[in-house]
C-alpha cells in the first residue's frame, strides 16, 4: 500500500480546554480566526476550529485540560481512502482507539476518522473530510 499518497497533510491539532471562550480569545490574540463551531453531542463538548494560514487548531471543551506539558491531545492527518488505511494499520497490529472507522457530523458533510496510539501514548488521528453526505 502506498501510504504516502493517501496522507495529504496535517488537518488539525487537537487541544482540550476547560474554558472554550478563554482559549478562543487566546488563539485570536495569536492571529487565528474561527473557521467552524459545533457541538459534539456524543461527547457533550463545544468545539471550535480556528485557522491561521495552513494551521488549524481544534479546541474542544471537555473540562479535562492537563494544565501541564503535553497539553496537546492529538495531531490529525488529512487522508483519502480512510477504510483502506484503517485496514492496513490494523493489519500491522498498531494500537487503535476504536475498532472501526468513526463518524462525526462536522463540517459540510461530516468526517470519518480513526486514531492510533504511538509508543509514547501520543494519539495520531487519521481524518477524511467527506465530500458528500455520509450514508453509512
Amino acid at each position: 500500500m502506498d501510504i504516502k499518497s493517501q496522507i495529504t497533510g496535517v488537518q488539525h491539532v487537537g487541544v482540550p480546554t476547560d474554558d472554550l471562550a478563554a482559549s478562543v480569545d487566546f488563539y485570536r490574540t495569536l492571529g487565528f480566526e474561527t473557521e467552524y463551531e459545533t457541538y459534539n453531542a456524543a461527547a457533550d463538548e463545544r468545539v471550535t476550529f480556528m485557522r491561521l494560514k495552513n494551521l488549524v487548531m481544534e479546541i474542544y471543551e471537555n473540562r479535562r485540560a492537563t494544565h501541564r506539558d503535553g497539553a496537546v491531545d492529538h495531531v490529525a492527518l488529512d487522508v483519502s481512502r480512510i477504510d483502506s488505511l484503517f485496514a492496513f494499520y490494523k493489519g500491522l497490529g498498531l494500537k487503535m482507539l476504536e475498532d472501526k472507522v468513526s463518524y462525526l457530523p462536522f463540517w459540510e458533510h461530516g468526517i470519518r476518522y480513526f486514531i492510533v496510539v504511538g509508543p509514547n501514548d501520543e494519539k495520531i488521528e487519521f481524518c477524511e473530510r467527506l465530500k458528500e453526505p455520509f450514508r453509512g
